[in-house]
């Protein structure tokens, strides 16, 4: 037999989900509601979606808008 334990405490969890941030937003809240859910400053997420566009021929753009237009 294994000696493995279940604890009872963590057995129902909250997920959480992805929102946007609309009161730190510039403009959709998209990068604010990422950095959010990650725990990451916001500021390198809008770095990483500006220097994604410019390498990915403007793709990201595209993505911001979808991730704007569906979230919340």
């Amino acid at each position: 037999m294994s000696d493995l334990k279940f604890r009872d405490d963590n057995a129902v969890r909250p997920s959480r989900s992805f929102k946007l941030d609309r009161t730190n937003a510039k403009m959709m809240g998209v990068c604010a509601g990422i950095g959010r859910y990650f725990g990451i400053d916001t500021t390198l997420v809008r770095v990483g979606f500006v220097l994604g566009t410019l390498l990915g021929f403007g793709s990201l753009i595209l993505i911001y808008l979808a991730i704007g237009l569906i979230a919340d």
